[in-house]
């Protein structure tokens, strides 16, 4: 039977455990994918832990992890025009991405190019999407200056590449030690470390910043809301909530295979590089969501399942 990795009940990591699952049935506008590779984010030990986005039902459990893939289609359910069994493709699965097979939604679902390879497609669901509807977003003008809090992950990296493709000077934060990476993605680097962040930031961008694109929250995103004076321009993806009583927001996302297309083609023409600094087969999961859960990531963790 097809493997996965699941979580039993909300938690820390003693909740985690290998799977096996009958082969899933595509319904309706639904793909089933031979998994390839899975990306690894931080929601996914957040939804573990018990992390709920609003409206969200209670996950069936034990739930399988993972929250973007891509894959080979290997079935398609009913209804389903535009794809072929044996297309590349990548998005967002639902019932988990960390498994042999995954279903995937239609309207969340692109064909991957052939100059893109599964590791770095299975980056762009969650992290690259994510960034990009921000980008979009803040609908900054070329020259400005936006501020990137936790800009040496996952997301952080994608938001720093596709702001810079669209003209937009880029100061992140991060730590000291990811101080020689986070230029070479063309950002001005800020110390995470100790109090005085507002001063540093301040620094390194004396003419102020145009907008702020949080990927830390709590005090880090009240300290950095300071800097900008149209809230408008202040949006999360850590902390909606700290974000909403700040005048702020969350990064609105499309959700669209629109959207999936145009990362893609940002990737293939070289202006948008995932950093796939670490890939872990499927039997080695719990490895590659420590590395993520420990909060020490550079770039994006790919679980591979299937050369």
């Amino acid at each position: 039977m097809p493997k996965a990795y699941a979580y039993t009940r909300n938690g820390g990591p003693e909740t985690e455990t290998f799977i096996e699952r009958d082969r899933p049935r595509p319904g309706p506008g639904q793909l089933l994918v031979a998994v390839r590779a899975a990306g690894v984010n931080p929601v996914d030990w957040k939804l573990r832990n018990g992390l709920r986005r609003p409206g969200a039902p209670e996950p069936e459990l034990p739930a399988v992890f993972g929250n973007e893939v891509a894959g080979v289609v290997a079935e398609i359910g009913p209804g389903v025009t535009g794809f072929a069994v044996g297309d590349a493709v990548f998005g967002n699965p639902v019932g988990g991405g960390y498994a042999e097979y995954a279903l995937l939604p239609v309207p969340v679902t692109a064909h991957k190019p052939a100059g893109l390879s599964f590791a770095d497609a299975a980056t762009l669901p969650v992290a690259g999407a994510t960034a990009y509807d921000g980008v979009r977003q803040l609908d900054l003008p070329a020259g400005a200056t936006l501020l990137v809090t936790g800009v040496g992950g996952g997301v952080g990296v994608a938001v720093a590449q596709i702001a810079r493709a669209f003209g937009i000077k880029v100061v992140g934060t991060a730590s000291e030690g990811k101080k020689e990476f986070v230029e070479s993605l063309g950002a001005v680097h800020v110390s995470s470390a100790g109090d005085g962040l507002a001063e540093r930031v301040r620094a390194a961008a004396p003419d102020g910043v145009d907008a702020v694109f949080d990927l830390v929250g709590g005090e880090v995103l009240e300290t950095v809301a300071a800097l900008v004076d149209d809230r408008t321009k202040l949006i999360t993806a850590a902390d909606p909530p700290g974000a909403a009583r700040l005048g702020g927001s969350a990064v609105l996302r499309a959700r669209t295979a629109a959207v999936l297309d145009e990362v893609a083609r940002l990737v293939v023409g070289g202006e948008l590089r995932p950093f796939v600094t670490a890939t872990f087969p499927l039997e080695r999961a719990p490895e590659a969501l420590r590395a993520v859960e420990d909060g020490h990531a550079r770039g994006k963790v790919v679980i591979e399942v299937a050369p």
